[in-house]
Parts: structure tokens; C-alpha cells; sequence
């Protein structure tokens, strides 16, 4: 695991953009692996800004989203679905037919998994998986619990994560209770992994995710097991990791 800090969420989102796209630039058909949420949004604004500039190409790449809550339809402004559009991919040049996102308006959601999971396998997997993480520790919408989902499935969302995602929502009320995730398996099989985390809320689960003991009660931490693990942070995300827990295979750069 390399655990790297930038000095503020903008070093750490320009760090970011930049792995995405050496790793496009090393392969120009690579499978993205993407998430939502306000962590990557400066991320997603730099990559357009290079692609702008032709610094990076985008037309041989394909994505593969991590989640979308169950009940919302693609054109519902909080689905991940128009997330991912209005965000990313209608200012690139992705086709549109390389874009993977799941169903949330689906009308067999186990099917819709199965067929999703399917799809990541027939493309040879995910090369660079980008993640968020929750302050409970859940990537994607794998939740602490006694045991974890292996592929893609229908999760329940917990109570801390739709009260974290309400303030996307005119109401509670509103925030849909259940998801489609990608399973844990499917993202360890990933060949490379970049986990983001920006601001003091994020700094307990990331310690937590790092500190060298794995549990399904923090997801995240279950990412020490990949061989090709950075934790990319700023000071605030970081700032109660003590060096004294991490494990001996860490490495620990601070930039300036």
C-alpha cells in the first residue's frame, strides 16, 4: 500500500488525474473503474481540462461506475447515471456505448447485477478502479457489516450513509434506501486501485482503512490485501494516521 498526502483537495484531485490518465496513456483501451460523489469532482474537472488540451484521449477507454441507488431512473438529477454524463462524460470524447453503468430502474435488479458483473468480465476486468470511501469506511455501497457481498448485488443502505447523502436530496425521505454496488471481489480483482479521501470527516475511516487490521465492520480496509493499493489523501483526510500502525509494506509519502 502507498498511502500518499497532498497539501489540499485540489493537489490531491490534480495527483489523481494525472494517474488516470498515465494509465490511459500506457494503454489506450483501458477499463476505468469510476465513482461518484463530491470527492472525485475535481478529479473529473482536471481530466477535461487535459483532454481539452489533448493531453489525453478518451476514445478507446471504457468505464465501469461502481454503484447506483435502486428506483432512480438515468435522467433523474441525482442518479449516478446523469452524475456521470453531466459531469464527465458528455464533456470527453468516450463513446457512448463503451459507458457501463448499472440499471437503477431496472425491472429485474438480480439480473441486472448478474448482467453488469457479466460485462466486466467479458471486457477483461478493470485496470484502474478509482474509489471514494464513506465515513463509516463503505466503498461503493459495500456497508460495514458481519459479511460482504462477493459480486455485484442489491444492497440495503445504511442509516449513517442516507443521512450523509441527503443533503443531495430536497429530503431524507427521498434518498433511496437500497443500492446496486459492485461486490468486493470484483473490485479487488481490479490490477490497480486509487482510493480518494479529502477533508477532517474522512480522517477516522481512513485511519481506520489503514491501520493494518482488516474487518467487514470498514470495508475499505480489506483494500490492504491488493498488491496495487494507493490511498491518495489530503492533510485532512490523513491526519490521524500514525506511522507506529501502519504495516511494515507501507510507504508513507508526505508531499509538499
Amino acid at each position: 500500500m502507498r498511502i500518499i498526502v497532498e497539501k489540499d483537495y485540489q493537489a490531491m484531485s490534480k495527483k489523481a488525474a494525472l494517474m488516470v490518465a498515465s494509465q490511459i496513456t500506457l494503454k489506450t483501451d483501458s477499463n476505468l473503474g469510476l465513482a461518484t460523489g463530491a470527492t472525485p469532482l475535481a478529479m473529473y474537472e482536471k481530466l477535461i481540462e487535459m483532454y481539452k488540451q489533448n493531453e489525453v484521449d478518451f476514445s478507446e477507454v471504457q468505464s465501469f461506475n461502481l454503484d447506483e441507488y435502486c428506483g432512480l431512473k438515468a435522467e433523474h438529477p441525482n442518479s449516478y447515471h446523469y452524475y456521470m454524463y453531466d459531469n464527465f462524460f458528455n464533456k470527453i470524447n468516450i463513446k457512448k456505448e463503451n459507458i457501463h453503468i448499472p440499471d437503477g430502474s431496472a425491472e429485474d435488479f438480480n439480473k441486472e447485477c448478474r448482467d453488469y458483473e457479466e460485462s466486466i468480465k467479458k471486457e477483461r476486468g478493470i485496470d484502474l478502479q478509482i474509489l471514494g470511501i464513506g465515513s463509516n469506511g463503505h466503498i461503493g455501497f459495500n456497508e460495514p457489516a458481519e459479511s460482504l457481498n462477493v459480486a455485484t448485488e442489491v444492497v440495503d443502505l445504511t442509516e449513517e450513509t442516507i443521512a450523509a447523502n441527503s443533503r443531495y436530496f430536497d429530503s431524507k425521505e427521498e434518498v433511496p434506501k437500497k443500492a446496486i454496488s459492485m461486490g468486493m471481489a470484483t473490485i479487488l480483482k481490479a490490477d490497480r486501485i486509487v482510493l480518494l479521501a479529502s477533508g477532517k470527516n474522512k480522517a477516522e475511516a481512513i485511519k481506520d482503512t489503514v491501520s493494518g487490521k482488516i474487518s467487514t465492520k470498514v470495508p475499505a480496509s480489506l483494500l490492504q490485501t491488493h498488491p496495487e493499493i494507493t490511498v491518495l489523501l489530503d492533510q485532512e483526510a490523513a491526519s490521524l494516521i500514525s506511522k507506529e500502525e501502519l504495516s511494515a509494506d507501507c510507504h508513507f509519502i508526505i508531499c509538499d
